[in-house]
C-alpha cells in the first residue's frame, strides 16, 4: 500500500482505507474465482493498482466523467481509478460473469458508489462515455473498432474524448494505423520499480 502513497501523496483517509483494504479482499476472492496469477497476488500493489493509476497521471479526469472499463477482469483499471476519482462514473464491463462478481463484491466491500461492474461484451455496450479504458485486452485497432460507437461527443475535459490503454512490451504494430495522432508514454517516467519498464499509456482521442 505504500507504494501508492509513494506517488499519489494527497489521498484522502477513505480512499486510503479503499486501496488499504485491496489486499484481503483480492486475497481471498483469488482463492475461489482466479482472477489475479496466484504467484502474482503479492505484487497487487505494484502489477495491479498502482499500474492501473498510471492512467491519472495521463489526465486528471474531470468532475462527472463518463468512463467505461473495457474488459475489466477482477476491476483493473477501473476500481483503483472509481477509488482515485470518486466524482466520475465507472462502467466495468467483462465477458467472464465470474470476474464480474469479483469486481462487484470488491466494489461493494470498499463502498464504492461510482463505479458499476456488468457482464457484458464490448460489442453489446450501447452506452456513451468520455473515455474508454483497458489493460492489454486486445490489441488497439481491434478495441478502436469496437468502442468507436462509445465515444461521446460531448466534450468536458482537458484531453479530448478517447481510448486510454494500458500496454507492454513492442507496440510499434498496434499504434502504425493510428501513427499521426496516437500518443504514447512511458510509465517509468512516473514511477521507478523496475517492473514498469518498456510499459506504456497509450492514448488515442476519437
Amino acid at each position: 500500500m505504500n507504494i501508492i502513497t509513494k506517488y499519489f501523496t494527497d489521498i484522502t483517509d477513505v480512499q486510503r482505507r479503499q486501496f488499504d483494504a485491496l489486499y484481503e479482499l483480492y486475497q481471498d476472492w483469488n482463492s475461489k474465482i482466479n482472477v489475479i496469477s496466484r504467484k502474482d497476488i503479492d505484487n497487487l500493489y505494484e502489477h495491479h493498482v498502482l499500474h492501473s493509476l498510471a492512467i491519472a497521471k495521463t489526465i486528471k479526469f474531470k468532475d462527472d466523467t463518463d468512463i467505461l472499463d473495457f474488459g475489466t477482469g477482477g476491476g483493473f483499471p477501473g476500481i483503483p481509478l472509481a477509488i482515485l476519482f470518486p466524482n466520475c462514473r465507472f462502467q466495468l464491463i467483462d465477458g467472464t460473469g465470474k470476474k464480474i462478481r469479483v469486481a462487484t463484491e470488491v466494489a461493494n466491500a470498499i463502498g464504492l458508489k461510482n463505479c458499476t461492474p456488468v457482464h457484458k461484451r464490448g460489442e453489446e455496450e450501447k452506452g456513451k462515455y468520455d473515455f474508454v479504458v483497458s489493460r492489454a485486452v486486445m490489441p488497439l485497432p481491434d478495441l478502436e473498432r469496437i468502442v468507436r460507437k462509445n465515444i461521446s461527443d460531448k466534450q468536458r475535459n482537458s484531453m479530448p474524448n478517447g481510448i486510454i490503454c494500458l500496454k507492454g512490451g513492442n507496440v510499434e504494430g498496434e499504434i502504425q494505423p493510428f501513427r499521426k495522432y496516437v500518443e504514447v508514454t512511458e510509465i517509468s517516467q512516473w514511477f521507478d520499480e523496475e517492473w514498469f519498464k518498456e510499459k506504456y499509456v497509450i492514448y488515442l482521442p476519437i
